[in-house]
């Protein structure tokens, strides 16, 4: 008798297919990652936080105390409770003045530090693969009370910043990651009396080239947004990294700008490394490292 196929060969295969999908399932190619698609645990692995308090490897700058291996005007420079102080104010402005650490003149390195600025008008920034400027070049004012006429806001007279004699032994030029008290310009990268100015500014990825204005790559984020992440009047972790001719600048964990300075004319492989104030309020830092690359 015939009868119907279909009643006979359904309940073999569906045993068969059974069989089969379990001898799959037991094999040690289904159960084994693929080689470069699998990672530890079976699955890709998120890269670790940095722990911005881990300073294995790295040297530091600043014993907390003292401003040992650090030059600068003294009557201004100070050490506060464990932090590197300075303050200009309109009886007694500083005028642009600089501390500059006395360990050497890095090419390659990143460096980590906690800056503070107190003060709406203060400018700040950390110079680095810097230079003393040649006391014979152009210069304009010095800041401090620039510009302002009468008494300061407290009734007293408005005082005088130092002469530039007094202060040119300190006096910086070169690159200098950006930092100010009305965050308009933290984490900028800016150069200081070489006449480039301002190149990458907070967001920016920009490029220099021998011959040719420098060129904006790509964008690192919205500069507003990426301004939300400094905090004002209270304490920053500033991360530097300089290697080669690209410089990076993050700020509390944000990139805020990236500079690949390709023209040879212009670009500086190792050089001082300092502080800078100018306008008027107050800056503090401390915990300063440095790991040469």
């Amino acid at each position: 008798m015939r009868g119907n196929p279909k009643t006979i060969v359904r309940p073999a295969c569906l045993g068969v297919l059974l069989l089969l999908l379990l001898a799959h399932a037991l094999s040690p190619q289904a159960t084994t990652p693929s080689p470069g698609r699998g990672g530890r645990g079976g699955g890709f692995r998120e890269p670790d936080p940095i722990d911005f308090d881990d300073h294995t490897g790295w040297t530091s700058m600043f014993d907390g105390q003292t401003l040992n291996g650090w030059d600068g005007d003294k009557s201004y420079w100070h050490v506060h409770e464990g932090a590197i102080v300075v303050e200009s104010t309109c009886e007694n402005p500083t005028g642009t003045i600089y501390l500059i650490w006395q360990g050497g003149q890095p090419a390659d390195f990143e460096m980590k530090l906690e800056m503070k600025g107190e003060g709406a008008a203060v400018n700040s920034g950390v110079q680095y693969r810097g230079a003393i400027a040649d006391p014979n070049r152009p210069r304009g004012g010095r800041g401090g009370g620039r510009g302002a006429q009468g008494p300061c806001p407290s009734g007293a007279p408005r005082g005088t910043p130092p002469s530039f004699a007094s202060q040119a032994k300190w006096d910086m030029v070169g690159p200098q990651f950006d930092f100010d008290g009305r965050n308009r310009y933290t984490g900028q990268f800016y150069e200081q009396a070489t006449g480039r100015g301002i190149i990458a500014w907070r967001g920016q990825v920009v490029r220099t080239e021998e011959g040719k204005s420098p060129r904006l790559l790509a964008t690192l984020g919205d500069r507003d947004e990426l301004a939300g992440y400094v905090h004002i009047e209270d304490w920053n972790r500033l991360h530097l990294i300089a290697r080669g001719s690209t410089m990076t600048h993050i700020v509390n964990g944000h990139v805020m700008s990236i500079l690949i300075d390709d023209d040879p004319t212009k670009f500086r492989k190792s050089g001082l490394i300092g502080f800078e104030i100018e306008g008027t309020g107050k800056i503090s830092i401390r915990n300063i490292w440095l790991k040469k690359l």
